[in-house]
């Protein structure tokens, strides 16, 4: 078993779709509609963050534009609280 530290930072579109249970051909079309959050490209490579993966299926897997609005929420919350005396 993998503790959260070996974990991978990055997964593939395979290992997401064997995560979730889904197709790579269903990752392929959630992420084109907007059903994923954003992945991040190196060069031609598609991944996501396996920490905001597991953070989204936390909190219900909202459509990618919630999705980032909670998140846009969550960073503003964190730095006013940072900036509070």
């Amino acid at each position: 078993m993998q503790s959260a530290r070996d974990a991978p930072w990055l997964i593939t579109v395979s290992e997401l779709a064997e995560k979730l249970q889904l197709s790579e051909r269903s990752i392929h079309g959630k992420r084109a509609s907007g059903e994923l959050p954003a992945p991040i490209r190196l060069g031609r490579s598609v991944r996501w963050r396996a920490d905001e993966i597991r953070a989204w299926l936390e909190a219900g897997a909202p459509p990618q534009e919630k999705w980032e609005a909670m998140q846009q929420e969550l960073r503003q919350a964190s730095a006013g609280a940072t900036m509070d005396p």
